[in-house]
């Protein structure tokens, strides 16, 4: 894992036309829109991690908009669809997650409290969230409306003081 760079714009392109369920992520089906995405995810209220391959090529994303005032910060991840189901998402948001989470005298982001949410209908990522040691806390009914269907999204959070997760989180690169 590494963080997220300009060169990614075309990796960042081939996830999204990956999947049809990687336009919930935002619309990047152009070159043009690949590189303000990779812009949007370098701004000064984000961190945006990259799951890499063994070629440094991105494979997948683990990002965090941060909300400085309360220390807290939304989550947010996806792979390309040829690298799911691997077991890298959940040990991507466990090693993002806790890097957050961990006090920044500790060389963590110094964050106290992480939030995301996912259709219900998600399974996969219903797993992540859960090996990344998120806790289920509600359920938004309706809150989607996907090809003339309400869709529930289950919302979780994980504080700074819950359990570490037993999920091994990937390794950092340089």
């Amino acid at each position: 894992m590494r963080p997220v760079r300009a060169a990614d714009a075309p990796a960042i392109l081939a996830a999204h036309r990956s999947a049809a369920d990687m336009a919930r992520q935002g619309t990047v089906t152009t070159p043009a829109e690949a590189e303000e995405q990779v812009a949007w995810l370098l701004a000064a209220d984000r961190r945006a991690t990259a799951i890499a391959d063994g070629s440094d090529h991105l494979v997948g994303l683990v990002a965090i908009t941060v909300d400085p005032k309360n220390r807290s910060g939304w989550f947010f991840y996806w792979l390309h669809a040829e690298h799911r189901g691997l077991g890298l998402g959940a040990r991507a948001a466990a090693a993002v997650a806790e890097r957050a989470l961990r006090p920044v005298a500790d060389g963590g982001w110094g964050l106290e409290r992480l939030e995301l949410g996912h259709r219900a209908n998600n399974l996969a990522s219903g797993a992540v969230a859960r090996a990344a040691g998120f806790v289920h806390e509600g359920t938004e009914r309706g809150k989607f409306l996907i090809d003339d269907e309400r869709v529930d999204v289950l919302t979780y959070g994980r504080l700074r003081t819950d359990p570490v997760p037993d999920t091994a989180g990937l390794p950092w690169g340089p």
